[in-house]
């Protein structure tokens, strides 16, 4: 009876844990690059309560009896295919198509890498630094931050190339001229094992294995770049309501199965009366 209590805790436990992925997921319907997160479950260490044995007329049995001790989380996974594309005008905006990812050099040193192209020209000492709202510079494609050193470039003037992410900017007749340098982006061969940092970031594991320059690599499928555009969160809305119905049944019952093991147990106790 103790067994069926603990089973049931560990139902309501699992449950309460995935209505909270759910909740993340709802909760970034409107961020920008978001991938939604599915929770898995595995089931936790099997009791033997009766061995391979043989009947009472000797013949063989050849299956035991276990049972099981419950549920557990196993893993958060995020689900990276492409967001739908949303329209926002501006020299500084991108979206992405394919598998890559931007590369942003955070504030420690190190670098990240992100979904999210909504970028701002910012003016610094150097020139006209490429960098995310939170002022980290968005990384080229040989890895060093953007950094566009002419003071009379207008930002609202540049313009990136679709198939190969390389910066123009017009000549003196209107024609765009190529500024040579290339926004960096990079795959990675199972994108589920980054590390979340939050802030739409993500950081390189050994799960997730090594960053791949596109840049670099030409067995990589490119990635297509999308300016005037931002790529919206992939979470469906009606999916993740229907997921936390089914979570929020599946706790619902688990937490009887803990009610009726306490009535089971009070019968028991009142037997000797």
């Amino acid at each position: 009876m103790v067994r069926s209590l603990w089973t049931g805790a560990t139902g309501m436990i699992a449950q309460q844990l995935n209505v909270d992925n759910i909740s993340n997921n709802l909760a970034n319907v409107n961020t920008t690059g978001y991938k939604a997160e599915v929770m898995e479950f595995k089931s936790l260490l099997y009791q033997t309560i009766q061995t391979k044995t043989t009947t009472a007329n000797g013949e063989n049995k050849p299956i035991g009896t276990e049972v099981g001790l419950g549920v557990r989380n196993n893993a958060i996974t995020a689900i990276f295919t492409d967001g739908s594309l949303l329209e926002t005008p501006g020299e500084s905006n991108f979206a992405l198509n394919g598998r890559g990812f931007f590369g942003i050099r955070g504030a420690d040193g190190e670098t990240f890498y992100t979904r999210n192209g909504n970028f701002v020209f910012a003016v610094g000492t150097e020139g006209l630094t490429l960098e995310t709202t939170d002022g980290l510079p968005v990384l080229n494609s040989e890895g060093e931050p953007i950094v566009l050193e002419d003071d009379d470039m207008v930002a609202s003037k540049i313009s990136v190339g679709r198939n190969d992410g390389m910066l123009y900017y017009p000549d003196e007749k209107g024609v765009p001229q190529s500024l040579g340098i290339r926004i960096g982006l990079w795959q990675f061969n199972n994108p589920a094992g980054l590390y979340r940092e939050g802030d739409s970031l993500y950081s390189e594991t050994a799960a997730s294995g090594e960053a791949m320059n596109e840049a670099e690599n030409e067995n990589l499928t490119k990635t297509k770049m999308i300016q005037g555009y931002l790529e919206g969160s992939n979470v469906q809305i009606a999916d993740e309501m229907v997921n936390l119905i089914v979570a929020q049944r599946a706790y619902e019952v688990n937490s009887k199965v803990i009610t009726t093991s306490d009535e089971m147990l009070q019968q028991a106790n009142q037997l000797k009366r």
